[in-house]
């Protein structure tokens, strides 16, 4: 089994937001809770999945999320 532990690879630091740019990313992902959005939620997280096992899981479900989406 694995642990994961969710901490970023890099430190982040916002100096200033744009909410006008949030809306246009957010729109592209297909929103909070679109199939796009899930697909890249799947597809980021196999970069910092310990296992091959796991990367490989990860990458067959973000695949199958995202071509409902495409093709729509």
């Amino acid at each position: 089994m694995w642990t994961y532990d969710k901490k970023l690879q890099f430190p982040v630091k916002i100096a200033n937001t744009n909410p006008a740019l949030a809306k246009v990313i957010i729109t592209q992902f297909g929103g909070p809770d679109g199939e796009l959005g899930a697909s890249m939620r799947y597809l980021s997280q196999r970069y910092t999945a310990p296992y091959a096992e796991v990367k490989g899981v990860l990458t067959d479900i973000g695949t199958e999320e995202s071509v409902p989406a495409i093709y729509q």
